[in-house]
């Protein structure tokens, strides 16, 4: 893939991203529907239409290029078990690794988790064994991961984060400001069930997109944010209650 083709791609997911259609983004930059389409399918991206582009939708050309970087020197999003293992049995190591992967700075991470420099020292060098990330000088540390991790299904971290989820997360209120809670149940076909999970992995990706171009925001800009899916075959434990009470009086 080229460089131009990469960037293209890129930008097409940072559109999916951000919600812009082709519509809006022609609204914004002056330009037809298929004018759009065109300039998106074939490339032909001038430096200043891409910077419009990239005004439009509130991206600056440096994270785009960041963005557009060739697949295949990309960090994977994905741990081994026996990096997920490491992470799972040490909490605080848990802990630094997520705030390093959300862009904070190891002394910005060391200062939200109270941890003196010997500490801070201990992780980093943990999590440079591991594989996670590669030590720099003054405790730094560079990232060998992407930011938005696909943690394993059956994986030790995935366990231990499932657990709080059923205990935490379900409890808290979600009628008050940047909190959604969506709940649908319907009889639906095999087809149709297969279109929506399709659409849930989208979401899931959108969710990694957006949290590829957050990452290099400052801390201030930017607060935890948790988005649980879930589709399952499933009934109302009430209306199995109907359907046993209807069953015994056909009887």
């Amino acid at each position: 893939m080229s460089g131009t083709q990469r960037i293209v791609a890129a930008l097409k997911r940072s559109l999916r991203a951000r919600g812009v259609t082709y519509a809006e983004l022609g609204r914004r930059i002056g330009l037809s529907v298929p004018s759009v389409k065109r300039v998106l399918s074939k490339g032909s991206l001038s430096l200043p239409r891409l910077e419009r582009i990239c005004a439009a939708v509130d991206l600056s050309i440096e994270e785009l290029v960041r963005l557009s970087s060739d697949g295949s020197t990309e960090p994977a999003s994905m741990l081994s078990q026996a990096q997920e293992a490491a992470l799972a049995a040490n909490p605080r190591l848990l802990a630094c690794f997520y705030l390093l992967v959300n862009g904070r700075m190891p002394s910005e991470a060391a200062a939200e988790l109270a941890m003196d420099e010997r500490e801070l020292r201990r992780l980093l060098a943990r999590l440079d064994d591991l594989g996670l990330v590669q030590l720099r000088p003054r405790l730094g540390a560079h990232l060998k991961i992407g930011p938005a991790i696909t943690w394993r299904h059956d994986g030790p971290v995935r366990r231990v984060y499932e657990r709080y989820v059923r205990e935490e997360f379900m409890r808290s209120r979600f009628d008050v400001a940047n909190c959604a809670l969506q709940f649908r149940s319907a009889e639906l076909s095999e087809a149709s069930r297969r279109v929506l999970l399709r659409k849930i992995d989208r979401l899931a990706a959108d969710f990694a997109d957006l949290a590829e171009l957050d990452r290099s925001l400052p801390s201030r800009d930017k607060h935890s944010t948790a988005m649980l899916i879930a589709c399952r075959p499933w009934v109302l434990s009430m209306f199995r209650g109907l359907q046993a009470k209807a069953m015994q009086r056909q009887t």
